[in-house]
């Protein structure tokens, strides 16, 4: 139904609008700048939503994968300049797709909940000798022959096979948290480079990162969100969050988009529900020179898929 109300919508737009709408440009052509001005003629004829769902049903065979996300970031860019044929049309409002934080929730699970120390007690497996054990971790997180993308920082990063980085997980501050699809993709820019949405594989870990609070409150709001999906791993960033790792192999996205929801309406970070978003080598070196501290994991959940 979907479909058929969007052809209705198409039907109805100028003749040079239809016409535009129906020549995206290839990858490497400005797909990203096609959305932007199409997103800002079609604010005058259709809500947002519709929007999104055309413009994604206009690119898909553009030679790249265009992620939601960008086609969503492009109709709210625009939506500041829409183009109004009278100057006084009724504004366009593009909902955000994460909730508010519920702050008394989040508060009565802090309260009631376990601290650092107890997430510590909770570990199957400690870490309790001064010596970095990131590759060990690694090699239980990820498959052998996986392509992992990983860096020092958001600018020195590179795509490699796993083996490839042997002896260096430990020197990282950032790894991608799902094996790569390709070593090079494109940005949504057009451009190349070895760390995009385009070339990053399927999800294999979900990561829950609180930025407000203690760590203590932080442990608390993993040690409850453990109790809806598998934590694996809970790593310090060497600086004032945790990092709270969710296998999520072959879970259907809604699924997962609705346990991000929550955990975001707890107080985490929205920008981690990408795929390619970097987070915190377990047991890794921060820019700072700190160790990014391993305080959880629990490698079954991978043995029992394995």
């Amino acid at each position: 139904m979907e479909g058929q109300d969007v052809n209705t919508s198409v039907l109805a737009l100028p003749g040079w609008l239809r016409d535009l709408l129906a020549s995206p440009p290839r990858a490497g052509e400005g797909v990203h700048g096609w959305l932007f001005r199409v997103a800002r003629q079609l604010h005058a004829h259709l809500p947002a939503g519709e929007i999104v769902r055309l413009l994604e049903t206009q690119v898909a065979q553009c030679g790249r994968h265009v992620p939601q996300g960008e086609i969503v970031a492009a109709v709210k860019d625009a939506l500041s300049c829409a183009w109004q044929p009278s100057g006084n049309a009724a504004p366009v409002h593009v909902v955000s797709k994460w909730p508010a934080v519920n702050q008394e929730q989040r508060a009565a699970i802090i309260r009631e909940g376990g601290k650092l120390a107890d997430l510590w007690e909770a570990s199957p497996v400690r870490i309790e000798d001064s010596e970095q054990h990131t590759e060990a971790i690694i090699d239980g997180l990820f498959p052998p022959a996986a392509l992992l993308c990983c860096g020092k920082s958001n600018s020195t990063f590179d795509t490699r096979p796993r083996e490839d980085w042997r002896g260096q997980m430990a020197g990282l501050a950032l790894i991608v948290p799902s094996p790569m699809s390709t070593v090079e993709g494109v940005t949504k820019e057009g451009k190349p480079s070895r760390h995009t949405l385009s070339n990053t594989g399927p999800r294999r870990f979900l990561i829950v990162e609180f930025d407000t609070g203690t760590p203590d409150d932080h442990a608390a709001l993993l040690l409850h969100l453990a109790g809806y999906g598998p934590l694996v791993l809970a790593v310090h960033s060497g600086n004032k969050s945790l990092h709270g790792w969710f296998y999520c192999a072959s879970q259907p996205e809604d699924k997962l988009r609705r346990f991000m929801r929550y955990s975001v309406s707890l107080g985490a970070d929205s920008k981690l529900w990408t795929r390619c978003q970097f987070c915190r080598m377990p047991d890794g070196t921060r820019d700072n020179g700190k160790r990014q501290t391993v305080f959880y994991y629990n490698p079954k959940p991978l043995e029992v898929q394995s």
